[in-house]
């Protein structure tokens, strides 16, 4: 990580860097252009995450990245998701689970597009700030296999079950200000100031009570740690299932190719 938390020097990385101002730190993902995730990343991210709770300085975590995507979920084509789906996604989901047992708002800064996994982190935030050149995409039927990162719990409990059958069974891009419209997105910032937008809201959450924040929070999420675990149990299984059909195998290999998929049902 770089940068500096608290006033003290930290250890560098060039996949994510970490700095606190004001209450406010910044947690930045630097993978462009599209900041594709894995288990080692969100790892990181986690660390960073739950160790910022225990720091006095830290009353808010705005999540962005750099380049010109938020997240591009998981590449699909290279590294362990080539060599051992299953596994890969096992791992990523542990790491994944670590980041709901955050006790610290999250603002996340959501830039470009949100696909897939991409989407799964933003949905775990407590607020997603776009822009209306934002895209949110829930591709996974167009790839051939069930949704993970447990958005069967927070993408209906963010837009209502309706919606997110609409978009999870379409896989249809959601612009930024539709997405203030079904609640996915919680602020449309001005063009080029969308970190600005989500450092106001931070800022604004800063200067409430922070033992008072923290335990609204906690009342807000509940139960929400432990559905997205039982979810990603879930969804994995049904993952494991459908990777293992020809339809998955052409709506990855079509996704690769950037062309359209061709599905037999097989």
């Amino acid at each position: 990580m770089s940068g500096r938390v608290s006033g003290m020097d930290v250890e560098a990385s060039a996949e994510l860097s970490v700095t606190v101002a004001d209450g406010v730190a910044l947690l930045e993902m630097r993978r462009p252009p599209a900041n594709h995730v894995d288990e080692a990343l969100l790892a990181r991210l986690a660390d960073a995450a739950l160790a910022l709770d225990d720091d006095p300085a830290c009353r808010v975590i705005v999540l962005a990245s750099a380049g010109k995507h938020f997240c591009g979920g998981a590449d699909l084509g290279s590294g362990e998701f080539v060599r051992d789906r299953a596994a890969a996604a096992a791992g990523l989901y542990r790491q994944a689970v670590r980041l709901f047992e955050v006790r610290t708002p999250v603002i996340a800064a959501v830039q470009g597009s949100a696909v897939g996994g991409g989407l799964g982190l933003a949905c775990a935030a407590d607020f997603r700030i776009a822009e209306a050149s934002t895209r949110f995409v829930a591709n996974f039927a167009r790839l051939g296999f069930h949704q993970g990162f447990g958005l069967s719990v927070t993408l209906p409990e963010l837009v209502g079950r309706q919606a997110a059958a609409d978009m999870l069974l379409t896989a249809r891009r959601v612009g930024g200000a539709e997405a203030v419209q079904l609640g996915l997105a919680d602020r449309l910032a001005e063009p080029g100031l969308l970190r600005e937008t989500a450092h106001d809201l931070a800022r604004q959450i800063a200067a409430s009570a922070p033992l008072a924040v923290r335990s609204i929070r906690a009342t807000l999420r509940a139960d929400l740690t432990a559905r997205v675990r039982q979810a990603l149990d879930h969804e994995l299984a049904e993952q494991r299932l459908l990777w293992a059909t020809q339809d998955s195998a052409e709506g990855i290999e079509a996704s690769l190719q950037r062309r359209s998929p061709v599905f037999r049902g097989l």
